[in-house]
């Protein structure tokens, strides 16, 4: 499940995937610019989340 979100996000040219090539594999995963502002709306859902202790 994590993997097709992180493929679906992906896709949608919100993160970068960066793979290594080394033992044992290794996957980086970054914001792109466009993922960038997305950072604001997940800061007030945390908020959100930690006053109501969801």
């Amino acid at each position: 499940m994590l993997n097709a979100n992180l493929k679906a996000l992906e896709k949608d040219q919100l993160v970068h995937r960066e793979e290594y090539p080394q033992t044992p594999p290794k996957v980086e995963y970054s914001l792109t610019e466009r993922g960038k502002p997305l950072i604001q709306i997940l800061d007030v859902m945390c908020d959100w989340g930690e006053e109501y202790q969801l």
